[in-house]
């Protein structure tokens, strides 16, 4: 509706009472299009209100049907009327720790794929069965897959058998061949005896620190080994006569030596103390290897032929004592039969039975606790040899 219909066509002016009378033609305005006047007011109808109302709650209610209650009343035109909704209270759940909280990573990790279903399902594999009381322990079998292998000593100690095994007759072989070779070094003279000395002192050397665990050990086989050296030089320097003195002045100022070394080492204090000593102990057994540079040739021939025939002996297939008897009488028939070439006749038979019981205690020394094949090669061919040097010396000089 126009202000022109609602005012008669004349626009009101609420001042023209106070003002007084004015020119009609100046207070009247003429509207020809629509307008809307913001002081008018039309008439509510609250039907229609409520109306609308029902029709919108009906839209929303259209999807969720509910029961109705068989008591429920209903309107005079037949149709049911529902009942308000009632909403459930709202119940606050406890929190879940998740275990990625604390970890952004873990959100952003990718979920495990799932496998695909088959066809046909594989039929579970049978328990393996659990070995008889009576068959004795089981060992695992040697396996690629970080299972470990029972190694040969823990089979011996769980049967109740020793762990110690000797060389064998392949590195018994070798010592002979390297004893026959010394004896006919000191045959030719000393420095003829100098070329299987030099490599009986390397073996010694390199042999004894694998015998230790302590692989690879360069610096302190060298180390030994140039001990060895050291000493050779000082005896053919000085003579067999003064073989003693060349002897255990080398040793002391290679154990000096090794002492200070070992203190500029940087390695763990235990790992420091096990150099050392196996250290120290190499040199000693290097330099005292000598004693068969300084010893009377022929007591260097009866040696050599003594300690032969005690390892061929032992490593014969016989029970231990009977082995070990059997060793020290083949070294003393040895020592026999070579002092017959030489000066020493019968008394060859002393010194050979010496020289025999050093090269048994070498000899079990180089097989303790099941070493490895390079141990028997290395310390099993060279300690029964080195520990008879001492032996062969004292004797000789005191037989000759």
């Amino acid at each position: 509706m126009s202000n022109d219909q609602y005012y008669g066509g004349q626009q009101h002016d609420p001042y023209a009472d106070a003002n007084g009378p004015q020119n009609p033609a100046e207070v009247t305005q003429t509207w020809e299009g629509q307008t809307w006047d913001t002081q008018y007011q039309p008439a509510v109808s609250y039907d229609r209100i409520r109306a609308d109302r029902a029709q919108a709650q009906a839209a929303e209610t259209r999807f969720q049907p509910q029961a109705v209650p068989p008591h429920q009343p209903q309107d005079p035109a037949g149709d049911w009327t529902p009942e308000p909704y009632e909403q459930q209270p709202y119940q606050q759940q406890p929190y879940e720790q998740y275990p990625s909280q604390g970890n952004p990573a873990a959100y952003y990790a990718e979920p495990a794929p799932t496998p695909a279903p088959t066809a046909f399902a594989e039929p579970a594999p049978a328990p393996a069965a659990a070995p008889a009381a009576d068959e004795g322990p089981a060992y695992s079998s040697p396996t690629t897959s970080g299972n470990t292998r029972v190694t040969d000593a823990q089979r011996a100690r769980a049967e109740g058998r020793s762990p110690i095994i000797e060389p064998g007759m392949q590195p018994a072989a070798l010592t002979a061949v390297l004893g026959l070779l010394l004896a006919g070094g000191a045959a030719l003279g000393s420095y003829g005896l100098l070329v299987p000395l030099v490599l009986l002192q390397g073996l010694t050397a390199a042999g004894w620190f694998r015998l230790n665990g302590m692989w690879p050990a360069r610096q302190g086989i060298a180390l030994a080994f140039l001990g060895g050296l050291v000493a050779d030089a000082a005896l053919l320097a000085t003579g067999r006569e003064h073989a003693a003195a060349a002897i255990l002045g080398t040793l002391g100022v290679w154990v000096l030596l090794c002492l200070v070394l070992q203190l500029r080492s940087h390695a763990d204090p235990d790992e420091r103390m096990y150099g050392l000593m196996a250290t120290i102990a190499s040199a000693a057994l290097t330099v005292v290897a000598t004693g068969h540079l300084g010893a009377a040739p022929d007591a260097v021939v009866v040696g050599g032929f003594a300690v032969a025939a005690a390892v061929l002996a032992r490593a014969l297939p016989l029970p231990g004592p009977v082995s070990a008897v059997a060793a020290l009488l083949a070294s003393a028939g040895a020592g026999i039969a070579a002092g017959g070439l030489t000066d020493l006749g019968t008394s060859g038979a002393l010194l050979g039975l010496g020289a025999g019981v050093c090269a048994l205690v070498g000899l079990r020394v180089a097989s303790y606790d099941y070493p490895s094949r390079f141990v028997h090669m290395t310390a099993g061919v060279a300690l029964p040899l080195t520990a008879a040097a001492p032996a062969v010396y004292l004797l000789g000089r005191a037989l000759v």
